[in-house]
């Protein structure tokens, strides 16, 4: 995957100019898109529309992409790129819509760059855009045909069959497919849930699959977004808490995800705060049926033990492997927390933890928390590239500082 010559050199003067347009150019390009076909305010996510994450993600993700192209040094792109089709192929995306969004987002460019927006550089940034639309589309033809999904026709019907509360914001679905068979998947994927909303619009949220394999039903487990600083509350979970109950039927896509439990007898470290406890869920549910003895460490942290869902299962599961340990941090109420070990008071300090040696990290949580994390656990002599996350929404990890 190579950029021409010619467009290789415009990009190489150019890139820096776009970078710092970008965040600019993608907002006008969603404005002016749905502008023009209002039908794919059905597909994007308008909540991060609102806040301004989708935007500057996409922003991100093309200017390292082109970053890659002309810099032999630049990161691999790689497994951004996997991230992102699959991010797609759980919302449906077609082929067909890269020419709509193409076309949108480098008229957007142009209109940020006024006059300076040669044919030049407008035909060197064409060809970044189709580069990387090319290889999206293949990478998630792919996964579409691994499936055996209808990108036309992405949702398959499945029916509530129990709801669990897990706490007075968090609870968990047990979803059954109305044609009998879950379609097979890794443990750590996530499915999307498109609802119907009163205001005739249709909205697509992505849940972990927070249960192991099953092959007759899967598990998600759902947070209720409350909005703070003046923001809303969340459309989709709001409706979920108010409206799924056993019965119910949602539409739901196919798994998806990148980020998965391998197999391997290595050493596992998973790392969660709050709702990011639902991936360590599935993995600890798989682990304790097909890898009992395996050396798992489990840390976790949350406002109090209350808010701190699926723990008797996540209980039940160390309990019954033979080297499987957890620790958890609570913000509030830590020394009457009923843990295994003793829980820890405020915020998680993994400083001082005992890591197993060789070990491969999961992570699942607020970036900051992370980020916070991931830095510590590297400075304890964990290799980069051993530390795996997930980010729950539009991945802004670019955006911040390392």
């Amino acid at each position: 995957m190579k950029l021409s010559p010619e467009s290789e050199a415009v990009v190489k003067e150019t890139a820096g100019v776009v970078a710092e347009i970008a965040d600019e150019a993608t907002a006008l390009f969603y404005r002016d898109m749905f502008a023009a076909h209002p039908e794919l305010l059905n597909v994007f996510n308008q909540a991060n529309q609102a806040i301004g994450e989708q935007p500057k993600a996409l922003a991100a993700s093309v200017v390292a992409f082109a970053v890659h192209l002309i810099d032999p040094d630049a990161p691999d792109f790689t497994p951004v790129m996997q991230r992102i089709a699959h991010k797609h192929v759980s919302l449906g995306i077609t082929a067909s819509q890269y020419l709509i969004v193409g076309r949108y987002l480098l008229g957007a460019v142009a209109k940020v760059l006024g006059d300076a927006a040669t044919p030049e550089i407008a035909a060197a940034w064409d060809e970044v855009y189709w580069l990387f639309a090319t290889a999206l589309i293949a990478e998630e033809a792919k996964l579409y045909a691994q499936a055996g999904t209808d990108p036309e026709e992405p949702y398959r019907p499945y029916r509530v069959v129990e709801r669990f509360e897990e706490s007075d914001e968090i609870f968990s679905l047990l979803l059954a497919p109305l044609d009998g068979q879950v379609p097979s998947h890794y443990t750590g994927q996530y499915v999307s849930i498109a609802v119907d909303l009163p205001d005739g619009y249709r909205q697509p949220r992505q849940y972990t699959i927070s249960s192991g394999p099953r092959g007759d039903s899967l598990r998600v487990t759902i947070k209720r977004v409350r909005g703070v600083d003046g923001a809303p509350d969340g459309r989709v979970s709001g409706w979920l808490h108010e409206h799924a109950t056993p019965g119910t039927v949602l539409n739901v896509s196919q798994p998806a995800g990148d980020v998965i439990l391998q197999d391997s007898d290595k050493p596992l470290v998973l790392v969660s705060a709050g709702i990011g406890i639902t991936p360590v869920a599935a993995i600890m549910e798989d682990l304790s049926r097909r890898q009992p003895d395996r050396t798992v460490r489990l840390f976790h942290a949350d406002k109090t033990h209350a808010h701190h869902a699926l723990y008797d299962g996540l209980r039940r599961q160390v309990l019954a492997m033979s080297d499987a340990r957890a620790q958890n941090w609570y913000e509030e109420g830590a020394e009457e927390a009923p843990t295994l070990h003793p829980a820890r008071p405020g915020f998680m300090d993994l400083s001082d933890v005992e890591l197993p040696a060789d070990a491969e990290v999961f992570m699942c949580g607020p970036l900051p928390f992370m980020q916070i994390a991931r830095k510590t656990l590297m400075d304890q002599g964990v290799p980069s590239e051993s530390i795996h996350y997930e980010v729950f929404g539009p991945d802004m990890w670019a955006q911040r500082p390392a």
